[in-house]
């Protein structure tokens, strides 16, 4: 099942970039402090109104972004 509904866009906030649920906190930062190594839970304990569905929403919106197909040269 996608979470990817939890991703919204409003050119009001964070300039139209990509953000969980119309907060503030944008799919790059929350993809940035996984990278970082910080755990669900850490990313949960620091920010309280994000869910854990948010989190696996970032994930599969990051994943869409670099599919891309493949060309076959003859």
């Amino acid at each position: 099942m996608s979470e990817l509904q939890r991703i919204t866009f409003d050119p009001e906030t964070c300039g139209g970039r990509p953000c969980i649920r119309g907060t503030r906190v944008r799919v790059k930062d929350v993809l940035n402090l996984l990278a970082a190594g910080a755990s669900r839970e850490e990313i949960l304990k620091d920010y309280p109104y994000l869910e854990a569905e948010d989190i696996t929403a970032a994930l599969q919106f990051a994943a869409r972004q670099t599919d891309h197909p493949v060309l076959h040269v003859a």
